[in-house]
């Protein structure tokens, strides 16, 4: 199944469910989780900081990433340089007529990304 799984996060609510869902997922299959943020790195440091010390009861082999990059590219890029078979992002919280389209990371990872997509409904 997936041995590698990457997780996008910006630090929302929403988000926080996509990271736990790639948790659980990297919990059942036996697979290292990847949480990264697109941001610069002071604020993506301690953002991580959280997201780690909330995963750490979940006993998920994890590794945080920070990248100075848009969000869309910074994953395409961390899966096709990590050999990721597996990446995880929420489909953004959005109302009104929004809410029929994906959000814009999403939206952009899933036509350019070279592996398995999870969209976890999030909103």
């Amino acid at each position: 199944m997936y041995k590698r799984i990457l997780v996008g996060t910006d630090g929302s609510p929403t988000a926080q469910i996509a990271v736990d869902r790639a948790a659980e997922v990297a919990r059942q299959l036996e697979a290292p989780l990847t949480v990264l943020t697109a941001m610069r790195k002071a604020t993506g440091d301690q953002l991580l900081a959280k997201e780690r010390a909330r995963l750490e009861p979940t006993g998920v082999d994890l590794t945080t990433k920070v990248v100075e990059k848009d969000p869309a590219t910074a994953l395409i890029d961390e899966v096709e340089q990590g050999g990721y078979d597996l990446l995880v992002v929420g489909n953004k919280g959005m109302t009104g007529v929004g809410r029929f389209f994906l959000g814009s990371v999403p939206n952009k990872v899933s036509h350019h990304v070279p592996c398995s997509l999870l969209i976890v409904r999030t909103t």
